[in-house]
């Protein structure tokens, strides 16, 4: 047992990353691919089994407990983006330093790109069998693509509104201002805004809004036999899901900043300076005293 340690302990010292930004961005890479590997996960069983291993509502249930979690395994370390648009909104307030945000991005996309391969490599003969059968190959498993109803402006302004609203929920979440959620409870919160949004908002276009989820699962599957198909279906729809969520990110950053955030950071900045003016004069007082 004493070997055995002192190996382990070798072993974690010749492994250990000094750069806490590596080491954060790390982090980011492994939850995502947790969040892309039970989400397309249950897409996969639903769809190459054709509907006899899950619905939609336990689709919309996969992807909740997978944020949940992904934020779990990599949340004490990076905060538990596990999207771009998480990290965009928190730079935007000046939480995080936008030198993060590339890096983030990056390795965020890495996770879902590893995270589509797990899958691809488990359901391998599933994904064949149904070439045969379909004979074409099951897109819809790892990224997101509109359906046939859906035009490329009612695609964008979903994916914008659908970001919009994870973001004003993720900001609630983790502003310390406004009703602060007990510590912990962070991750299961976020998987319940995305299983909400899934469940009112996947019908159109199966809600990625993010960037990275839907990035690097696509980047995979360009890879592994779908090719140029998966950037160009449906006029190069693969752009929308990559900048609609930004543009949403933006606006839901200034709804709830202009609805809550200002306000109660407003409150207790007001509070503190009075309970600053208030010692203040007890201070005076005391030092009048003979």
């Amino acid at each position: 047992m004493g070997r055995q340690k002192i190996l382990l302990d070798r072993i974690a010292r010749t492994f250990q990353i000094r750069n806490k930004l590596l080491r954060q961005a790390l982090a980011e890479c492994l939850g995502t691919l947790i969040l892309v590997m039970f989400g397309c996960g249950s897409v996969a069983q639903l769809m190459l089994s054709s509907g006899t291993h899950g619905i939609f509502l336990a689709v919309n249930l996969a992807f909740g407990f997978a944020a949940t979690l992904g934020i779990l395994v990599c949340g004490q370390v990076s905060g538990g983006h596990l999207n771009p648009a998480v990290t965009f909104a928190l730079c935007l307030l000046g939480r995080e330093k936008w030198r993060k945000f590339p890096v983030y991005f990056l390795f965020q996309t890495l996770g879902g790109f590893f995270g589509a391969g797990i899958i691809f490599g488990m359901y391998y003969d599933a994904i064949q069998t149904y070439h045969k059968r379909e004979n074409e190959l099951p897109m819809g498993i790892f990224a997101t693509y509109p359906n046939e109803h859906v035009s490329t402006a009612n695609g964008f302004f979903d994916q914008v509104i659908g970001t919009a609203a994870l973001i004003v929920c993720v900001l609630a979440i983790v502003d310390p201002f406004n009703n602060p959620i007990p510590q912990g409870l962070e991750a299961f919160t976020v998987g319940f805004t995305v299983l909400v949004i899934g469940l009112s908002m996947g019908f159109n276009c199966g809600y990625a809004v993010n960037p990275a989820r839907d990035l690097g699962p696509r980047l995979f599957t360009a890879i592994a036999g779908w090719g140029s198909i998966v950037f160009t279906h449906k006029n190069y729809w693969f752009l929308v899901p990559i900048f609609a969520p930004f543009l949403g990110t933006i606006i839901g950053v200034i709804l709830y900043q202009l609805m809550v955030g200002w306000h109660t950071e407003g409150d207790t900045r007001d509070k503190q300076k009075a309970a600053e003016e208030s010692n203040v004069k007890l201070n005076d007082m005391d030092s009048s005293v003979p």
